[in-house]
């Protein structure tokens, strides 16, 4: 039911930064973003907890990613620095909703995502 809306997304070239955005159209709790990048999986890159705000990383986001949420309620942002190329992916932001804190479950609504592309 909780409609999710990335924003920030674009073309840049390595080394360059983005800020990508992400408003809620309910209530959430955790948040986090996955990205798929071309020919792989879906991968986690971070995540916020509700509870405490302790944050977490992927292996190949730690250090150059940060996670944070808005004062607003419910949005939150990735700040990506010194991309590179491997970063090229589409991102999707994610939420755990009411259901899901119900189940003690966490992802339960996922955006449409976001293409990010890095040349070199």
């Amino acid at each position: 039911q909780v409609e999710l809306v990335e924003s920030g997304g674009g073309s840049v070239q390595t080394g360059d930064s983005l800020r990508l955005s992400c408003v809620a159209s309910g209530r959430t709790f955790t948040m986090g973003w996955f990205r798929q990048r071309p020919g792989k999986d879906r991968e986690f890159v971070a995540a916020i907890r509700w509870s405490d705000g302790e944050t977490y990383y992927g292996d190949r986001a730690r250090g150059r990613f940060t996670i944070s949420r808005g004062d607003a309620g419910n949005t939150q942002n990735l700040q990506m620095t010194n991309l590179t190329p491997e970063d090229t992916a589409v991102y999707y932001c994610v939420a755990q909703v009411v259901e899901t804190v119900r189940r003690g479950e966490l992802f339960g609504a996922w955006g449409q995502g976001t293409q990010v592309t890095v040349s070199s």
